[in-house]
């Protein structure tokens, strides 16, 4: 029996370090490391199946050529050669014709790897050399990160675990007992201690029902919230002088922007009555240190920037940057620095080449403009499953002069429309290096057991595709174990094999003790690089779309994280599936009311855009005029086809090109009941009020 040292390498802030415990060969345990300070020993409702999920009899183990029409997913099986060369030959004849931009490779987030994934852009020099079109990651956190840093300089703020030292907790837009519960231990051992905590989110989360107090904002005005408690701030005089003259720039200017939200106009914007906002702003006036925790659902709407350089302002406000446990925690991601042109090796790039924004893929598709997207190669991703406007995303997959390829683990929505599928290897079978954004350590992660069938690492399958194009570049070639000591250095790469993670920062950690790391190397509450950017040069608010009336789709749906799939990862799993259940929609007990609906029903949520179908839960759970879902399920797996994202429009957010995945009008309709009795109810008793009955109704 061996054990080896690993991490998770998903979507998660937490990425766990844990231990795989192999005998005879094969993976018999997974564990949570209980040496690690922020693991502890816990791993999450997602992944401690995680390899049962390895071993799973639906796994792609080898190449496969579709055979059926594109989204039949019927394919046969081939060699490593054959598949290669098909791939060698189609790029090839993409780039003679139409040019190195012509060719798209498509990465998401199924693995935020520095060596295979994400974090280290893993196929990069190839791309490079073939003068490939650039990927944009937009979906997840660029109009946050872009705002914080507007305001910060970085959007890597307060050490997460320091919220063990906070007097208040304000948990903004974020919910992690389902999306990265590690924090939530030194937030309990702070509520332990007299700490209070306040939940906000449109959604009475898991979180805000172990929060001391829930604010329910309508989705979006979480700036105008933030602007309205520093009216109160400085109503009271409680602005910290002193941190503001030594530490911050363009306050002056700042202060008569919060001065235009006193909070009867900020409760209109946000649908929260008046004294709970006077209440909340008192306790942030008057409690230090106080910790903000704000991650990415609270960015993904028109004003998702903007709100993020709300919440990195609050602090230079009150002071609050100065102490442990103060401060806002959006991410951690920029400070541990590895050697990353060295992976990268943009200087392979013989010119420049367009960005392609991930989030714009039916559009490109679709209107193939010059130059054409004439090959995707889909790697760690499923847009089929996660990007908006699904119907169209669709449309343009079906191309059949669009050359696709993807590798994953599984046949995916997404991997139903390739041409030829390659199997990748799963973290317990592959070398990588990993951090977590929500941490402050840096992980090695030793391959445990041999690869499943004929699947291998994301480097090697491109280290195949250079050998079958006859490429000779050497770079091209770098093993796995180059490329993690190029990105460590031998000495780290060497202490991280035998003990597995290591801390990056003190413990503790204080950010911004010597400057802010902007412009004027101050917080920055006007910001000239905004301003140059063509944007407010002041924090403030932008209203998303679903502040907006629309009378035919009058409810904004949200759909964040569910508690037993990461995105689309897990949604094929069965006794994830089984515990998830299928789509299913939460609605006020006045919205159900409106529309004849009750708990257990079927029903249609649709816009101009598209429709899916979920059953429905009455609850007041959610505030009037907001229904709420979760992302993540497979389209082959649901009635109708379709998921959440059919709904949501292909629109950037302020900043950065970010998703509007939270910023979606909808109508519901019922269909029937799920147990199949569709029998029409007496809808005379559930009669609209009218217009206006509806407006008082979404303004509660």
């Amino acid at each position: 029996m061996t054990e080896f040292f690993g991490a998770c390498p998903l979507d998660c802030p937490d990425g766990c370090s844990w231990v795989v415990t192999v005998e005879d060969g094969k993976a018999t345990r997974l564990r949570g490391n209980r040496e690690h300070p922020y693991t502890a020993g816990a791993l999450c409702a997602k992944v401690n199946g995680y390899l049962d999920h390895v071993a799973a009899p639906d796994r792609l183990l080898y190449p496969m050529r579709r055979v059926g029409g594109k989204g039949e997913g019927r394919f046969e099986r081939i060699s490593w050669d054959e598949a290669t060369a098909e791939i060698a030959q189609r790029l090839h004849a993409v780039r003679d014709t139409y040019g190195g931009e012509a060719i798209w490779p498509f990465q998401g987030t199924g693995s935020l790897g520095w060596v295979q994934g994400l974090e280290g852009r893993a196929g990069q020099p190839l791309w490079n050399v073939l003068g490939a079109s650039r990927h944009d990651m937009t979906a997840c956190s660029v109009a946050g990160r872009i705002g914080a840093t507007y305001t910060a300089g970085t959007s890597a703020g307060m050490d997460p675990e320091t919220f063990v030292d906070s007097k208040l907790i304000i948990l903004w837009g974020t919910n992690p007992l389902t999306s990265g519960h590690h924090v939530f231990k030194f937030i309990r051992e702070a509520q332990k201690r007299g700490a209070h905590v306040v939940a906000i989110d449109p959604i009475r989360t898991r979180t805000a029902e172990r929060a001391d107090e829930w604010l329910a904002p309508l989705p979006g005005s979480d700036a105008a919230l933030a602007l309205g408690l520093l009216q109160i701030v400085l109503d009271m005089g409680a602005e910290d002088r002193e941190y503001i003259a030594a530490n911050t720039v363009g306050f002056e200017a700042f202060e008569r922007r919060i001065r235009e939200f006193p909070p009867a106009r900020v409760a209109e914007l946000t649908g929260l009555p008046e004294e709970r906002i006077v209440a909340l702003g008192t306790r942030l006036a008057t409690t230090r240190p106080t910790g903000i925790r704000c991650t990415q659902g609270l960015q993904r709407h028109a004003g998702g920037g903007a709100a993020l350089r709300m919440m990195y302002a609050i602090p230079g406000v009150t002071g609050d940057w100065q102490y442990p446990g103060g401060g806002a925690s959006y991410s951690t991601s920029g400070r541990f620095t590895p050697n990353l042109a060295g992976v990268y090796r943009d200087d392979l790039l013989e010119k420049p080449v367009r960005t392609l924004n991930m989030l714009h893929l039916a559009d490109e598709l679709l209107n193939q403009d010059a130059p054409p997207i004439k090959a995707l190669v889909v790697y760690q991703a499923n847009p089929m499953g996660s990007n908006p406007d699904q119907r169209r995303v669709r449309e343009g997959l079906q191309r059949e002069d669009l050359f696709t390829v993807v590798m994953d683990h599984f046949q995916t929505d997404t991997a139903d429309y390739a041409d030829i599928l390659l199997p990748a290897t799963m973290q317990v079978e592959h070398l990588d290096v990993n951090d977590g954004y929500g941490h402050s350590y840096i992980h090695l992660n030793r391959p445990a057991v041999a690869p499943r069938g004929e699947a291998v690492s994301t480097l090697e399958a491109f280290r195949r595709i250079a050998r079958a194009m006859e490429l000779d570049e050497p770079a091209l070639y770098a093993s796995d174990e180059d490329v993690a000591r190029t990105l460590l250095g031998d000495e780290l790469f060497e202490e991280l094999w035998e003990k597995g993670w290591k801390r990056y920062l003190p413990d503790r950690y204080v950010p911004f003790t010597d400057g802010f790391p902007t412009p004027s190397g101050k917080l920055e509450f006007y910001s000239e690089t905004a301003e140059r950017d063509g944007l407010d040069p002041l924090p403030g608010y932008t209203p998303s779309q679903v502040t907006s009336p629309d009378e035919e789709h009058p409810l904004a749906l949200i759909a964040p994280a569910s508690h037993w799939f990461l995105n689309t990862i897990f949604a094929n799993k069965p006794d994830l599936m089984a515990k998830a259940g299928g789509p299913r929609i939460t609605l006020h007990p006045d919205d159900a009311r409106e529309r004849g609906l009750e708990s257990g029903d079927r029903a249609r949520v649709f816009n101009a855009r598209g429709a899916f179908e979920a059953e429905v839960l009455v609850a007041d759970s959610v505030r009037p005029g907001v229904i709420a879902s979760t992302k993540g399920h497979w389209l082959k797996h649901v009635r109708g086809g379709a998921n959440v994202n059919a709904t949501v429009e292909e629109r950037d957010s302020d900043m950065g090109g970010g998703a509007v995945y939270h910023d979606n009008r909808v109508q519901v309709e019922r269909l029937g009941s799920v147990q199949g009795n569709d029998q029409p109810r007496d809808q005379a008793r559930f009669a609209p009020r009218g217009r206006a009955g509806a407006v008082q109704l979404r303004a509660r």
